[in-house]
């Protein structure tokens, strides 16, 4: 099939675009968000799309991952989304906090299913009359990176400072009482003005190319997860793939990730803090876990599975007419 979609989640896309389909990106002169094409990644089943070529192009299904891309792909290719053109929604992102009335913006239709990509997402957004089913995550091995050489922890948290409670930035000083927290992702020079690190022991440790930050992950002793609110981060998946053990506040899908003996998930911070302690001091009790955290992520986030899910889901779309049966086993 010919599949459209835009390079919004640049970690997610290149897991998509690795199946068996051709792959049309849209770019821009300015490769800013609604244009970003393949950002210099070796694609191979990827290409490049001028937006304003897109009339002109085959297209058997198109993969929506923001509310607006409805009325640009319907604008750029003359064709009616859903009707004309068989859709899928994609929905990357957990229902705001207050998820118990937060109603998806496909709700009030039944022409475009939305995939969801965790069990959590799908459960807590209010749908409405969508057909919604679930793809979960999956990525290729990474590689055994661990060797928790560093006795820190390592965590993935973009724009911590901004994002406050939400990703758990306030739990952090508890854990660096234990043992230096290493910060990866956007928004570092935020994080060391709102906690400088010679005070603290939190650290901003850049903003990384994703084998950079695999190397720099594994060297930490153990992955701290600490958010409070969020869809399940790829990053946490990759740190359990890597062999890394988990310490994680166990909100939204991250019970139902980390299994028992990969880590300690708790809504209990003096739990987690203990757990923490142990595997700070102890590398081969850290090292166990990770393992046992890399065979099951390896299991259960198998990028060939996750790959036959798309196919399903696309190929019953496309199939379908966008219209017609419910798309996939387990649509609502």
């Amino acid at each position: 099939m010919r599949v459209l979609l835009w390079n919004v989640h640049t970690a997610y896309t290149d897991a998509f675009v690795r199946g068996d389909h051709d792959y049309l990106i849209p770019v821009d002169e300015a490769r800013d968000a609604w244009g970003l094409g393949v950002a210099g990644r070796p694609w191979v089943r990827a290409r490049e799309v001028e937006l304003g070529s897109l009339r002109e192009e085959e297209i058997d299904v198109v993969v929506l991952q923001r509310p607006e891309e409805l009325q640009l792909v319907e604008r750029l290719t003359g064709r009616r989304v859903g009707r004309e053109l068989p859709a899928v929604y994609l929905e990357h992102h957990a229902p705001p906090p207050d998820s118990i009335r937060s109603r998806h913006p496909l709700s009030d239709q039944d022409a475009i299913p939305v995939v969801h990509i965790t069990h959590f997402n799908d459960l807590f957004w209010d749908s409405g009359r969508a057909r919604t089913l679930v793809v979960e995550h999956g990525l290729p091995d990474p590689g055994d990176h661990y060797t928790g050489g560093l006795a820190h922890f390592g965590a993935v948290v973009n724009e911590p400072a901004r994002r406050g409670r939400v990703t758990g930035t306030d739990l952090l000083p508890s854990f660096a009482r234990i043992a230096p927290v290493d910060v990866f992702g956007s928004g570092g020079v935020e994080l060391e003005e709102t906690y400088p690190p010679e005070e603290t022991g939190i650290v901003a440790a850049g903003d990384l190319s994703p084998e950079l930050l695999r190397r720099e992950l594994g060297e930490r002793r153990v992955y701290l997860h600490p958010h409070r609110w969020t869809s399940l981060g790829l990053a946490l998946i990759e740190a359990m793939m890597i062999g890394m053990p988990v310490v994680a506040v166990a909100a939204t899908e991250a019970p139902r990730a980390v299994p028992h003996g990969a880590g300690v998930v708790s809504t209990d911070l003096d739990e987690l803090l203990r757990a923490s302690i142990a595997y700070i001091v102890d590398p081969g009790l850290a090292f166990e876990a990770g393992q046992r955290a890399r065979h099951h992520a390896l299991h259960r986030f198998s990028h060939a599975t996750f790959l036959r899910g798309w196919d399903a889901v696309l190929g019953d779309v496309v199939a379908s007419g966008a219209r017609g049966r419910p798309v996939g086993v387990g649509a609502r």
